[in-house]
């Protein structure tokens, strides 16, 4: 499976930009898919996941509900939608596919390149 990640780019704070995630080289109606962010000096960290029935959804608490991740299996893609964001959502994100827990980087098999989302005030 090939990722491929984008929609991102400079944003004010406050707005809602949505960041897509498209696939090739194998349907992504099997697996889960995910969203995790590195920002500058940090660790990766999750972001939001969803099972590949989208019957499940995670997300990372830090989020307050400003994130939802949703897919489209006929279109092969996977999306983040961000609302309300902040100069701290500044940082490559990354989306990625995985069969189980989907909850930490080891879960994951697939990585896209990443997209960088920056935040100014």
């Amino acid at each position: 499976v090939q990722l491929q990640a984008s929609g991102g780019g400079l944003v004010q704070a406050g707005g809602s930009p949505r960041l897509s995630c498209s696939a090739s080289g194998r349907t992504l109606s099997t697996y889960g898919l995910g969203w995790f962010r590195q920002a500058p000096g940090k660790e990766r960290e999750f972001v939001a996941a969803m099972s590949w029935s989208g019957t499940n959804r995670y997300y990372s608490e830090s989020l307050e509900g400003r994130f939802t991740i949703s897919r489209d299996n006929d279109k092969n893609t996977a999306y983040l939608q961000m609302n309300s964001l902040k100069p701290e959502d500044t940082a490559v994100y990354y989306c990625a596919a995985g069969r189980f827990r989907l909850r930490f980087r080891d879960d994951f098999d697939y990585w896209g390149q990443g997209t960088q989302v920056t935040v100014s005030s």
